[in-house]
């Protein structure tokens, strides 16, 4: 049994907390507002991001963390990127170099084009380095709560971290394997999003499987360049992290990023689509973040650049999908 702080009560955070669990850990659920903890302390569930699943004795909801980083050996963050740099910073002086840190969280930070595993080490290098493991593949919030057979990746530059995190979140639902590709495992994560709202709007505009078909399978060839750009292994692209993470985002009807893709493709402006939603669709950030990093790397991604034109520069879908198919012919290994 471990001891495990979970930081980040949405549905993906809460999911989790239910996987430690099951898997024999004892585990603090931070939530950032007192309100939440309060109703998780009180009903026993999270009725606002994932109704439908109590909460084991094992989960103690908190929004103290003091309380949720006291006397842990594991910290996962599932947290929008957007805000990971300020909850680690407001995490430090509860934090030490003996933890290991597991970052579920899929995106790219946009102010510095960081990756996850960039972002939490520039907040703590001053202080320590930090053993580092990102968890990331095909894995709805959802369906993992359900218990549904589920098998995702936990890299780290360290095998034994890897190896921690994997024995303590693995069941004989929830399969945890190893990889020391870290770049590789986090730009899958971060840019899947991105191909989930372009294969969305695809299916919007009233199009079938041949064009969703043509735009995972190019959009995983994006996802492989820029990860091999920034040192990343190609085989990592093709693998749970990769491929099985992509098309799980861009066909699963649990999917908020095709959802804002295919509303988008419906012809919704994209400020009505995200005031619906309780939860963060993250590729519609790392969009942004994703084209300047491809930009400054000098990394073609006609696809990514598509998707922040739709989304930053109000183009069309069905403009956006004319550019693609007439740009010019190349070789498929280019």
């Amino acid at each position: 049994m471990r001891k495990i702080s979970i930081i980040g009560a949405g549905g993906w955070g809460t999911a989790l907390a239910l996987v430690a669990a099951r898997a024999g850990n004892r585990i603090h659920l931070w939530a950032h507002s007192s309100e939440v903890a309060s109703l998780l302390r009180r009903e026993r569930e999270n009725k606002v991001y994932l109704p439908g699943f109590t909460l084991p004795e094992a989960v103690a909801p908190t929004s103290d963390l003091a309380e949720a980083l006291g006397d842990v050996e594991l910290v996962l963050t599932a947290l929008p990127s957007h805000v990971c740099r300020e909850v680690y910073t407001q995490m430090l002086p509860y934090l030490h170099p003996q933890m290991i840190f597991v970052n579920a969280t899929k995106g790219i930070e946009i102010a510095t084009q960081m990756r996850m595993e960039e972002v939490v080490r520039d907040v703590l290098r001053d202080y320590f380095e930090p053993r580092y493991v990102v968890l990331s593949g095909p894995s709805f919030a959802l369906e993992v709560a359900k218990d549904e057979p589920c098998a995702i990746v936990a890299a780290s530059s360290s095998s034994n971290w890897a190896k921690t995190a994997q024995e303590a979140f693995s069941t004989n639902r929830f399969r945890v394997y190893t990889n020391n590709d870290v770049i590789g495992v986090e730009v899958g994560g971060a840019i899947k999003n991105v191909m989930a709202i372009s294969t969305g709007a695809v299916n919007g505009l009233g199009l079938g499987y041949n064009s969703a078909a043509a735009l995972v399978t190019r959009g995983l060839a994006e996802m492989t360049r820029l990860a091999m750009r920034l040192g990343g292994k190609a085989e990592t692209l093709a693998g749970l992290a990769g491929m099985g993470d992509l098309v799980l985002t861009c066909f699963g009807n649990l999917s908020r990023n095709r959802h804002v893709g295919y509303e988008l493709g419906r012809g919704r402006k994209l400020e009505e689509i995200i005031s619906e939603m309780r939860e963060v669709a993250e590729g519609v950030k790392t969009a942004r973040a994703a084209h300047g990093l491809a930009t400054e790397m000098g990394v073609e991604m006609p696809i990514t650049t598509a998707v922040y034109q739709m989304l930053y520069e109000d183009k069309s879908p069905r403009e956006l999908m004319i550019e693609l198919m007439e740009r010019p012919l190349k070789s498929e290994r280019v």
